[in-house]
């Protein structure tokens, strides 16, 4: 990586003062992946916690089991100072224009863990109010269970507004809450979390990936192999290279496989990946920078989802998910 890339700094345990945000009161918005592990690591955290839901939300008695108080939406944005928005982007801005925006006061603290709404003006806090970026860069499950283990996942910090001139401070107080100062956090804006994380799932996690097995298994069908086989080779193998990669890197993944499949991956990978895969990469980048991509699945959502709902079922239905239900159905440790 070049000088000129590195910009963003990088904050460790020492530079985060938790005794901020023991000092608040929060509202965790929502109780799903993030939600869940938020609140409960704040609140071990030694930090005030309530959790905000809609009346006869299933998610309720759960919380309330894990000794978690719970308020409607509305009640907990008024009784907390910090409202942490934690429930999915496409139903944030009527949430907050309807149940927390009434409720804030000068001083208060906005948190988001993707800048969705805020970098696409869904949502525009008022001036008085600190609005940070808390982004663990792990699933809920994980954020938690690392907390609870004594360590922490990474994750990203930013600010979008800073009223009190401690917004920086307070976000990386946050951070120390959930555990993720632990391994270190860095700093970053909304639009660059948003536009890279949008991205990254669009072009490489999940529309890339989804994308590149469904062809290699198609590919290999089509020859006229077994759709087993084609199954084991091109996705159930897929979990021992990517759990090599995320401890190695891609060059100590390598370093635990084949010659010959080091060898193929320098002949062919960039055969597969090529200039047009990268041509259509920067074509999704535009539509993501220009907002193209937000209005798309905005106007999307309000409408029903209708055209994801249908997406949706179609992909269910491919061959490679009928084939690999029935494989895994033996595996029992799944």
């Amino acid at each position: 990586m070049s000088e000129q890339t590195e910009t963003a700094r990088f904050f460790e345990a020492s530079d985060a003062d938790l005794s901020l945000l023991q000092g608040r009161r929060v509202a965790i918005i929502g109780f799903g992946s993030q939600g869940h592990a938020h609140a409960l690591n704040l609140r071990d955290s030694g930090v005030p916690v309530v959790v905000g839901l809609y009346e006869g939300s299933p998610s309720a008695p759960v919380a309330r089991e894990q000794g978690l108080e719970v308020k409607s939406v509305a009640e907990a944005a008024a009784w907390a100072d910090v409202v942490s928005i934690l429930i999915p982007d496409t139903k944030q801005a009527a949430v907050y224009h309807e149940e927390i925006e009434p409720n804030l006061n000068e001083g208060d603290i906005l948190v988001f863990a993707h800048g969705f709404n805020i970098h696409y003006d869904e949502i525009a806090p008022p001036a008085g109010v600190d609005t940070i970026l808390v982004a663990p860069k792990s699933p809920g499950a994980m954020v938690r269970r690392e907390y609870a283990a004594d360590r922490g996942v990474p994750a990203l910090v930013g600010v979008h507004q800073d009223a009190s001139g401690k917004a920086l401070h307070y976000a990386l107080s946050y951070a120390a809450g959930l555990g993720c100062t632990r391994t270190g956090v860095l700093q970053t804006t909304f639009g660059d979390e948003t536009e890279t994380d949008l991205f990254g799932e669009q072009a490489v996690l999940c529309g890339g990936l989804s994308e590149l097995v469904k062809a290699g298994f198609e590919t290999l069908v089509d020859a006229g192999y077994d759709p087993r086989l084609a199954y084991f080779e091109c996705l159930h193998e897929l979990k021992l290279i990517i759990d090599l990669a995320y401890a190695k890197g891609l060059s100590g993944m390598r370093g635990e496989i084949s010659d010959t499949a080091e060898w193929g991956d320098y002949e062919s990978g960039r055969r597969v990946i090529g200039e047009a895969s990268r041509t259509a990469m920067r074509e999704v980048l535009d539509e993501i920078q220009s907002g193209a991509f937000a209005k798309k699945w905005i106007e999307e959502a309000r409408c029903g989802a209708p055209h994801f709902e249908q997406r949706r079922e179609e992909e269910r239905a491919h061959d490679l998910e009928v084939v690999g239900d029935a494989l895994r159905g033996r595996m029992t440790w799944l």
